[in-house]
Order: structure tokens, then C-alpha cells, then sequence
């Protein structure tokens, strides 16, 4: 079993990552002495997928419980779902010693944290992830959220989990389309980590979308310990931890305008070929290294297609990004790998100039 500490001061957890995971689940909650009362938010697809592994659990489990199916899709990550799940908690009875579970992928995992931090003022909560975006990301560093009037995740709490259970054998029930989301924001680290991580990666990614498991767990471990010693620097993204939005500014906007037509890691692929192409014009990236850099996104082009896009609609949408501020947009840019600048600003002439060129290496 590999295991990565996340030493955030006064929340320290672990980050537990190996398959058949999820069979000693009971083990880990009686042994870390967590609340017995398990209020479940898990996936629909996913409990479709595992019912038997997930019933067998709770049967077994020396506590009270309760499940709430969630429909894993942006337009649920809202005010109305999580009533739903606050109502659920209210009527069954639950209260501060409750042990909140978050089954899914990132949504899932996004409502779920943002309720176990606002119900009862806090209650306790594990993530287990089951697509490779939350394995790699999104299950590690607290950021909880819902969606509100055309903006994603502007409302939401920094919040982190008493641990992070990562069962590996989740993974093979993925669709192609959900490993290429993951793969989106394990991209995103080929430019943050270093060079070597960037070769490995760049000269393995069909290993990957096979979800080789050797190599599958590799790279999780290593994205998950880069961000571990990132939030536990910046919990609250004050500064260092904002290299973790790289190429997100534009993701999040293209995934809007698009009415979610594309998936977020689908979107931080092609926003991250944006960034490179804002990077470029803005002369902080050399020609020579994006030419070098375009090629590993690019590498999945055929896995994304969109069809029309408005520019100065994404673009307006950026404006009400939670990262700005005085009503600029703040991005995220590369100069080299390992070498990110924040808070950037952009005239708007070359940011549009920089959506139409990104977006069209994924246009039908």
C-alpha cells in the first residue's frame, strides 16, 4: 500500500492508495476511532456498479447508516442538491457525530465536502474517489464547492477530509471518456512537477489510458504527494497554491459556455493548451518550449471535439472567475516547467486571440 501524508498544520491526514482498498474500509474508520453514524453520498453510476461491495460494507458496519444516491453531473453540484442531502441528514436523524462518506468522482466530491462543512457546523468526512480526475486531484486539499449562476465552485469552504481512500480497482469500471479526464489534470502536473515527470508521462500516456496499474499508481502517488507539500505550504491559496490552477481560468469558462457539453478534465486539457498559447503571446514561454510543451495536450485531440464556441462569451464568463480581482482576470502561465507565474493579467485582445487558437486544435 503506498501512503501520502498531507501535514496541512492543526489537519494533518493520509492519503491511502492501493486496490481492494475499499474491503478493509471498516478496519480503517474503527481504527482511527471516527464517528460510527455513516451518512453515504455516493455516485448513482457508481453504487449501479459496486451495489454488492457497497452493501456488503454498510451491513457489516457497526453503526447506523444511511444512503444518498447522487446524480454526478454539473448541473447537480448546486443549492438543490445539497438541500436534498441536508434534508436526508435532518430527517434521518443525523447530527455532529456523523462520519459523512463521499463515493464518486469530483462532483460527488465537491457537494459531499461542502455539506459535511456547513451541516452541523462541520462534521467529519473521507473522501474515496473512484474516477482517476478525483484520485488525482480534486479528493486531496479541501476545496469543497457548488456552482451558481454561470460560475463554477464560487461558493464552497476550504474543508479537508480525516483521510483519503484511493481503491484503485474503481478505476477499471471507467469509460475511456472519464480516464482522459483524469489524464487532463495529471497534464496539468507535467508542467508544475518537473522534466522528468513531463518525459515520463509524455512517452507513457497510452500506458495510462490503459490504466496500466503500475504506472497508474505512480503517477497518482506522485501528483498526489506534489500537491500534498503544495496545500500544506498554502492551505487557502494565498499564493503557491494557485500554480494548481493552471490552466483552469480558461477550463472553467470553455466548460460554461459550452452548457457542460465537455467534461471539466476534457476542458483543462484544451485550457491548458490556451494557457501555453496566452504564455506564448505574452512572450513569457519561448517559442521553442511551447512548440515542445503543445505536443503532450495535443496527443489527445482526437478524444475531444467541439463544435461552435463563442470567444468573447468564455471570455466575459472568465471575468467572474473566483481567482480575479478588481474585475481582472488573474491567470496562470508557464515559463518553463516547474517555473509558473500567478496573477498575470492579459490584455483582452491577445487572451481572445489565445481561445480561438486553443480551442481550435479540438474543433470538429
Amino acid at each position: 500500500m503506498k501512503k501520502v501524508e498531507v501535514n496541512i498544520p492543526g489537519k494533518e491526514y493520509s492519503v491511502l492508495i492501493e486496490q481492494h482498498l475499499f474491503d478493509r474500509l471498516e478496519k480503517i474508520i474503527l481504527s482511527k476511532k471516527s464517528n460510527k453514524n455513516l451518512f453515504i453520498v455516493i455516485d448513482r453510476k457508481v453504487l449501479e456498479l459496486h451495489r454488492t461491495k457497497i452493501i456488503r460494507f454498510v451491513s457489516n458496519f457497526p453503526g447506523k447508516y444511511f444512503i444518498h444516491e447522487f446524480i454526478s453531473d454539473e448541473s447537480n453540484k448546486s443549492f438543490s442538491s445539497a438541500e436534498k442531502i441536508y434534508n436526508d441528514l435532518i430527517s434521518q436523524k443525523f447530527g455532529r457525530d456523523t462520519l459523512m462518506l463521499a463515493i464518486g468522482g469530483g462532483i460527488t466530491g465537491d457537494i459531499a465536502g461542502f455539506v459535511a462543512s456547513t451541516f452541523a457546523r462541520g462534521i467529519q468526512f473521507i473522501q474515496i474517489p473512484t474516477t482517476l480526475l478525483a484520485a488525482v486531484d480534486s479528493s486531496v486539499g479541501g476545496k469543497t464547492g457548488i456552482n451558481f449562476n454561470e460560475t463554477k465552485n464560487i461558493i464552497g469552504t476550504f474543508y479537508q477530509p480525516e483521510i483519503v481512500l484511493i481503491d484503485t480497482g474503481f478505476l477499471k469500471t471507467l469509460p475511456e471518456e472519464e480516464i482522459i479526464c483524469g489524464i487532463g489534470e495529471i497534464l496539468k502536473y507535467a508542467f508544475l512537477i518537473d522534466q522528468k515527470f513531463f518525459v515520463a508521462l509524455r512517452n507513457n500516456l497510452f500506458k495510462l489510458i490503459k490504466l496500466d496499474s503500475s504506472f497508474t499508481s505512480k503517477i497518482i502517488e506522485s501528483c498526489i504527494t506534489f500537491k500534498g507539500d503544495i496545500i500544506a505550504a498554502d492551505e487557502k491559496e494565498s499564493s503557491l497554491r494557485k500554480i494548481l490552477n493552471l490552466g483552469h481560468t480558461f477550463a472553467h469558462a470553455i466548460e460554461i459556455e459550452q452548457n457542460y457539453r465537455i467534461k471539466h478534465g476534457q476542458a483543462v486539457i484544451v485550457g491548458l493548451v490556451c494557457a501555453l498559447d496566452l504564455s506564448r503571446r505574452m512572450e513569457i514561454l519561448d517559442k521553442k518550449l511551447f512548440e515542445e510543451y503543445l505536443q503532450l495536450p495535443l496527443l489527445l485531440r482526437n478524444f475531444i471535439s467541439i463544435d461552435n464556441f463563442d470567444a468573447d462569451h468564455i471570455y466575459e464568463v472568465m471575468k467572474r472567475d473566483k481567482k480575479g480581482l478588481n474585475n481582472k482576470i488573474k491567470f496562470v502561465l508557464v515559463n518553463s516547467i516547474g517555473n509558473i507565474l500567478v496573477d498575470v493579467e492579459a490584455e483582452k485582445s491577445e487572451v481572445l486571440q489565445s481561445i480561438q487558437q486553443g480551442i481550435g486544435y479540438f474543433k470538429k
